[in-house]
């Protein structure tokens, strides 16, 4: 009896962790699918966005207007005074680890570096960045490993872990930062000045790779760009300026002991290293936008910051994302024998242990941003490389809540969350996807079948998602079997409904907030947040052009008109955002 009770105790333990495990897969693949659609988004998008920067952003007139920005900023830098009420690190240059250690003090007390040392490291580190080449090359010793850091998305508590874990960077304790330091997180500028910093500080031991997101436009989508203007409020333009042209000289690969490749997206069956060593790469100020540049200066730069290795063999576009490709193992192998390389690491992907190992051991993805979802979602990692070039990865997460919550309240956190961003892409698509239903449901009755829902979910949204999973979650099914379709918008509305926006004008703004909020920020210059009337007017018929979205002029009128509440002309714009977005009237809780 009690052997056949440890058994079924055994069995039920096992059905129960592999529910969760379950639960837990599908919904980081929820919250992976929803940010490469984003992303494809950004890019099918990058040439409108182009647009509206060079014909809504003006440099300074009178005696500046044959000036660059970056030598505006350099004139005005003398002018910016500290005054004794500031309580913060004072540096000075050259740089010493005691000024890199008063920043890590500052920041973990949550304090601000000023405007005026923030302009002046970003200055000296230009003119570091600038002396080095495309590709650095490193070499290790017998008495010194190369740690490789992974995308660190903003995290700072992320970096104060590895650096007290690891050490600081040192001569003796070399690193390698493969990009996207910025976006998502909200402590983006102090992950930036602790590395460059270092950066200055040991400039043959610490190495910086650039991402994807070190990019201008992703900076206004993913958040970069608000963390700035709301820290530095007086100077964030000229900050944001210089930045804009620090990230331009990132280097864009580093190659250790001439065997392992190190850059931050992949590679694809084009890849060319002698070319990428040999391009200007300050001329991508901005990469997404390579669109205009000659057609194989695009290709290397999308596809060293935008691809993903796949299982099977050969170079596809990368659809998911909307850049770089899909490499397959053929394409690694092809590639180490032209250059006789042993291993590549690169980041730009999520990975719920921190790494992956691809390609028969030769593709290595490095993710050192823990919890990057959601609170317990997935552990972070960084490699450290011998002499030998025998990688060893360590593994760590950030712990706040985390340690409070037992597996099944981590998972039920999680997997909430998830569902939550899912339900924001189904209302947005609402039309769409009643349109799809309808065409299963040829008698009327508002009910399909399991399949022709999971059907029209994918055809519509194309997340490639376990739909009929999933179905539980999101839709009501009858006695019969059959899925209540119209129950999928059941538990959302739109924020602050307003009379005057007709149903399709509302879930066409709801669809494409982000989208507005960064045409937006790019025209409110003094960052006011306000928008005339006239400019919102003529953003949008610009928008709707380039979209293809059929949006009577007059509704977007009558609607502007009614949100210009005390009749100045202008509009706020985040109130406006605020009323087109989706709020969750009965949030279901995980079981």
């Amino acid at each position: 009896t009690v052997i056949r009770a440890a058994i079924l105790i055994q069995k039920w333990y096992r059905f129960t962790m592999a529910r969760l495990e379950m639960r837990r897969r599908y919904s980081l693949s929820i919250f992976q699918s929803i940010e490469y659609a984003d992303e494809q988004d950004q890019l099918q998008l990058s040439n409108f966005f182009t647009f509206m920067l060079d014909h809504c952003t003006h440099p300074e007139a009178g005696n500046n207007k044959n000036k660059s920005n970056v030598e505006i900023v350099f004139e005005k830098l003398d002018k910016i005074a500290v005054p004794d009420s500031y309580y913060g690190p004072r540096l000075s240059f050259p740089l010493t680890v005691e000024d890199a250690n008063a920043l890590l003090h500052a920041f973990r007390n949550e304090q601000l570096l000023h405007a005026r040392y923030v302009l002046q490291l970003l200055s000296e580190t230009r003119r570091v960045l600038k002396e080095m080449p495309n590709i650095t090359h490193l070499s290790t010793s017998y008495s010194k490993e190369i740690t490789v850091c992974g995308d660190l998305h903003g995290n700072l508590d992320d970096l104060l872990l590895i650096f007290y874990k690891n050490g600081l960077p040192s001569e003796q304790n070399p690193y390698v930062f493969n990009g996207d330091f910025v976006d998502r997180g909200k402590n983006s500028m102090e992950i930036l000045i602790i590395l460059f910093a270092f950066l200055l500080i040991y400039p043959n031991d610490l190495h910086l790779n650039r991402g994807n997101h070190e990019d201008y436009i992703m900076n206004l989508r993913y958040g970069f760009t608000k963390e700035v203007s709301k820290k530095y409020k007086d100077h964030w333009k000229q900050i944001l300026s210089l930045l804009r042209d620090v990230f331009s000289w990132l280097p864009l690969a580093t190659i250790i002991d001439s065997k392992v490749l190190i850059l931050h997206g992949g590679i694809s069956d084009t890849t060319d290293l002698d070319f990428l060593n040999a391009l200007e790469r300050n001329k991508v100020r901005d990469h997404i936008h390579v669109r205009v540049i000659l057609f194989a200066f695009k290709n290397v730069i999308l596809d060293i910051l935008w691809s993903d290795p796949r299982s099977q063999n050969g170079c596809t576009p990368n659809k998911c994302r909307g850049g770089g490709c899909y490499f397959g193992p053929d394409v690694t192998a092809k590639l180490f024998e032209r250059y006789n390389l042993k291993m590549l690491i690169r980041s730009h992907e999520f990975k719920p242990e921190g790494y992956e190992i691809s390609h028969d051991g030769k593709v290595i993805t490095i993710f050192s941003a823990s919890n990057y979802y959601e609170e317990g979602s997935n552990r972070g990692a960084y490699i450290k490389l011998n002499p030998e070039l025998t990688p060893r990865f360590v593994q760590y997460q950030v712990s706040k809540l985390t340690r409070r919550k037992n597996l099944r309240e981590r998972v039920g956190t999680i997997e909430s969350s998830a569902l939550k961003s899912l339900r924001e892409k189904i209302y947005a698509h609402r039309s769409e996807l009643i349109s799809a239903f309808a065409q299963y449901d040829v008698n009327g009755t508002g009910r399909i079948s399991v399949n022709d829902w999971a059907a029209a979910m994918e055809s519509v949204l194309q997340l490639e998602l376990p739909w009929r999973m999933l179905r539980s979650q999101l839709a009501q099914m009858n006695p019969d079997g059959e899925v209540d379709f119209m129950s999928c918008f059941y538990d959302l509305k739109m924020g602050q409904p307003i009379k005057e926006a007709q149903p399709a004008l509302a879930e066409t703004l709801c669809r494409y907030r982000k989208d507005l909020e960064i045409i937006f920020n790019i025209i409110d210059k003094d960052h006011s947040g306000l928008i005339s009337l006239e400019e919102f007017s003529q953003t949008w018929r610009l928008f709707t052009s380039h979209l293809g979205i059929d949006i009577q002029d007059d509704s977007i009128d009558k609607l502007v008109l009614s949100i210009d509440y005390n009749k100045d002309g202008h509009i706020d714009f985040n109130e406006f955002l605020e009323a087109f977005h989706v709020v969750h009237r009965l949030e279901k809780k995980a079981t």
